[in-house]
């Protein structure tokens, strides 16, 4: 209270909604069979994709307090690019793979590892094997959200032509109450078309190397947090911390991404996935 009463932090900031959210987190980082849980179900989830791994957890040395799993090779991939030993091919395919993890995370399996950490994503230089550590930070999400959230993406990649679309799903999504003024809704508009250029059509193969989002967003971003009339859920502090980390890995490692086409695959998976749910309730809803 006494930083917001100050005015060093703008009142669209919400800090006590982050804090809030904070304290959350942190307590289920500190669950470790909560966390030996989230592990296991991710080995489950990416089992069928063979350059993505995962650790086994090894129950019988886990506890409350203890959780054991076993030793995963490789380096951090920001280090291993860094070092300058994987070919450009690599290093997009790398990106390609981070990229499609991400999005599978949020609208496949609607289960995310919400922590960016790079040392979470280690790089096997060997046998190129891409793998994931420290299931801590995990959130579900709910189906409705999964795919207002994947609508929001695609008109944010369609530019400004899709603006009403852009307002249209984060009233949906609560980014927006439908009440903010031209200002407000000209920022947000601004801020979103260039979050979404990966993926614009005209922008294949985007170049997160050479990307300048965060720099480029600051203004509009000023401006949202003095006009921002509500904050966000919950549920939007963990994924976009995970979205931004995987936008600043790919940069890391200088990846070259056909970043519209992994959105259009997960978006036609998820439509084929709606079908499918909506014909199995219809057939349950007939027997």
């Amino acid at each position: 209270q006494l930083v917001t009463y100050t005015g060093v932090v703008p009142p669209g900031l919400y800090l006590d909604r982050v804090l809030e959210v904070a304290r959350e987190e942190l307590l289920e980082e500190c669950d470790y069979e909560r966390e030996a849980a989230n592990t296991t179900r991710f080995k489950k989830l990416l089992s069928p994709y063979t350059e993505l791994a995962v650790p086994a957890v090894v129950p019988q040395l886990s506890s409350k307090h203890v959780l054991t799993t076993e030793w995963m090779a490789g380096l951090p991939i920001d280090k291993a690019a860094a070092e300058g030993a994987i070919e450009p091919a690599e290093r997009d395919r790398i990106g390609e793979r981070l990229l499609w993890l991400t999005l599978s995370e949020l609208f496949k399996f609607r289960f995310m590892q919400t922590d960016p950490n790079w040392s979470n994503f280690l790089y096997e230089p060997r046998t190129r094997q891409l793998s994931m550590i420290d299931f801590g930070a995990c959130r579900e999400y709910d189906a409705p959200f999964a795919a207002s959230y994947l609508r929001l993406v695609r008109a944010c990649a369609d530019g400004e032509a899709q603006r009403e679309a852009i307002l249209h799903h984060s009233r949906e999504l609560g980014f927006l109450t439908g009440e903010e003024g031209r200002t407000m809704l000209d920022a947000h508009t601004r801020a979103a078309v260039l979050v979404g250029r990966p993926f614009a059509d005209g922008e294949q193969p985007y170049d997160f190397g050479k990307q300048t989002i965060s720099k480029r967003v600051t203004g509009d971003v000023q401006t949202m947090l003095r006009e921002r009339l509500t904050p966000p859920r919950k549920e939007i502090y963990s994924l976009h911390r995970r979205l931004n980390g995987c936008f600043q890995l790919a940069s890391r490692v200088g990846a070259r991404i056909r970043a519209r086409e992994i959105l259009l695959e997960i978006e036609r998976d998820h439509e084929a996935a709606e079908q499918a749910a909506e014909l199995a309730a219809e057939e349950q809803a007939t027997a």
